[in-house]
């Protein structure tokens, strides 16, 4: 143990502590900008210095550990200043136009800017003309230069945790700004949409593309039917954003708020999750079928997920040889989409033109997705708009929702019954979970061996996880399943998904079933989702999935009513032609542009 002193105050910390978070012990906050507790240490932008009592100079607290006897000042006249000067340098290059920023109340820098009371620039000298430096070809994200802080959180993200390396340093001084992968010339530098760098950057340099104005403008359109979707994980974070803390299920107050801003059908993106098991549980199955008994070597074995876009544009770019082994399914928003436009137009006879289709998710690739072209199989456009959380937020605040007051309301029918087992898909794991859940009672006739029908190995926070189930008493149609112990991997973040693909790759893996998102913590952690997210909040939100699944009346996919009656009216049977038509796709290597 490490004894010190802050501010004249005693305390004793671990070993390797820092001094931001001794700091913390002790209820003072250190101002920090390109800090991030995800990341690793970073210290560049100096705006935490503290005064360490017998150094010449000031030492960055969040890169500094602590030693034996270390006397710290957090708020002495040289850290005030010296912060203050800090703030004052990056204003200076920074394009303030604060009123018209989407990050305007949220910005770290705004906020530092109206601590330290700074008004008159004492660098007036370095204040240069903002040319228009705003990339948007993004179908996700916009990129920024000119509100840039280089804190190198965006970069330190897309190579820590998703190993993708979009975005790197360029040029130096005056000159240095963070390139895109356009910059970069090996094969393997490709953007996923994934969003975690807009979840990280402290200022308005990156941000995801606004759909909200293309939205009320379908509302307020007499002749347009508006049906919204909303995703697992919105439920569990939605409220962060609206005075509620991290870890409440907002389900009820969701849908009210979306009925009082004027969609005309609120339903679930969880009735399409729990559809997406049907089909990709029988495609499993199936599968299997062909590998064991009919002896094909052209079927592809592992079966990996295909809910998230993020990942799915990763192996598009990265492992293209290995798109055989993806689901055909397409993600819970896409099927949704496709359905609305379609099964549900039917059920409602509305004209299918007359239909805007809009989902709220927790993801920025989401909206790269709706746009596909391999997502028009109901004869239009089947997603038209994708809000993130942080949006649909922004429009209840705009509405003058007061959100905390809300009555519950309840999803109104044709797609907007689900189970426990849709909710989880939320969390990483819960794609995995939820499919065990269905298949193993389609092949045995009996509930999973898990008690409560919790599959905990395949929970957690863990980066790789892996698991077994031995499959036993096998109903006479899948004898020869009988004995098979399945194999499952589940990843969360894309540097954790390239481990486990490099082991299938290698032939080491030995997997029958692989859950792959792109965002750590799965869903829950996307890139659309209310800032700040990290590890604790992320762990907090897969509590309440959990315990949402857990007071669910019906908690197996095959069990929702809605599900069954969507096969009987409209879709057949589980991978039936019209299913395939509508609810199944394929996917074609891409090259870097």
């Amino acid at each position: 143990m490490i004894n010190l002193t802050i501010n004249g105050l005693e305390l004793e910390v671990d070993k390797g502590t820092t001094i931001l978070e001794a700091a913390k012990k002790l209820n003072f906050r250190i101002p920090t900008l390109c800090h991030h507790q995800d990341l690793c240490v970073a210290g560049n932008c100096r705006v935490c210095v503290v005064e360490q009592v017998g150094n010449r100079t000031l030492v960055a607290a969040c890169a500094t550990p602590v030693t034996e006897g270390m006397e710290i000042n957090t708020n002495s006249l040289s850290v005030r200043t010296s912060r203050k000067h800090i703030i004052e340098l990056l204003l200076s290059e920074h394009n303030a136009d604060c009123t018209k920023c989407y990050k305007n109340g949220e910005c770290e820098l705004q906020s530092l800017a109206n601590e330290y009371s700074v008004g008159d620039h004492i660098f007036l000298d370095l204040i240069v003309d903002h040319k228009s430096m705003i990339d948007m070809s993004s179908a996700s994200i916009i990129k920024d230069d000119s509100k840039c802080i280089r804190c190198l959180r965006c970069v330190r993200t897309c190579e820590e945790l998703q190993g993708v390396h979009a975005l790197a340093v360029a040029n130096k001084g005056s000159e240095q700004k963070i390139s895109s992968f356009f910059d970069k010339p090996w094969r393997e530098v490709i953007c996923t949409n994934c969003g975690q760098c807009i979840n990280r950057c402290p200022t308005g340099a990156l941000v995801e593309r606004n759909n909200i104005e293309d939205v009320w403008n379908a509302i307020l359109d007499p002749e347009k039917h508006v049906v919204v979707q909303t995703a697992p994980a919105v439920r569990v974070s939605l409220g962060e954003a609206l005075g509620f803390e991290a870890g409440h299920t907002v389900t009820g107050k969701m849908v009210s708020a979306l009925k009082r801003i004027g969609f005309d059908s609120v339903l679930d993106t969880d009735f399409t999750a729990d559809l997406t098991i049907i089909e990709e549980g029988t495609e499993l199955l199936t599968r299997l079928k062909d590998v064991l008994v009919n002896k094909r070597d052209d079927v592809a074995l592992p079966l990996t997920t295909s809910c998230s876009p993020g990942w799915i544009k990763f192996i598009e770019h990265i492992y293209p040889d290995f798109l055989k082994n993806v689901s055909t399914c397409k993600s819970p928003q896409q099927m949704f989409g496709a359905l609305a436009k379609t099964y549900f137009a039917q059920k409602r006879k509305i004209d299918p033109k007359n239909i805007v289709s809009v989902s709220i998710m927790p993801c920025t690739a989401k909206k790269f997705e709706a746009n596909r072209p391999e997502m028009r199989s109901s004869g239009f456009k089947d997603v038209d708009f994708v809000l993130t959380t942080r949006e649909l937020a922004r429009m209840v605040r705009q509405a003058g929702i007061d959100f905390m007051r809300l009555e519950d309301v309840n999803y109104d029918s044709i797609m907007g019954e689900s189970s426990g087992a849709s909710v989880i898909f939320g969390a990483t794991g819960g794609v995995m979970e939820a499919a065990l859940r269905t298949a193993y009672e389609i092949v045995t006739g009996r509930e999973v061996p898990f008690k409560n029908l919790n599959i905990i190995p395949v929970r957690g926070m863990k980066g790789v996880k892996e698991a077994s189930i031995k499959i036993d008493g096998c109903t006479d149609e899948w004898k020869f399943l009988e004995g098979v112990e399945l194999k499952c991997a589940v990843a969360h973040g894309l540097v954790n998904a390239r481990e486990v693909m490099e082991k299938v790759k290698k032939g080491d893996a030995g997997y029958h079933f692989i859950e792959i998102m792109a965002c750590p913590g799965g869903c829950l952690g996307g890139g659309g989702q209310p800032i700040p997210t990290n590890s604790k909040i992320r762990a907090k939100r897969a509590r309440a999935i959990y315990d949402e699944d857990m007071g669910k009346p019906i908690r197996k996919s095959h069990e929702n009513p809605e599900i069954i009656q969507v096969y009987k009216d409209f879709l057949g049977t589980p991978n039936s032609h019209k299913s395939h038509e509508l609810l199944h796709t394929h996917y074609k290597e891409r090259n870097r542009y």
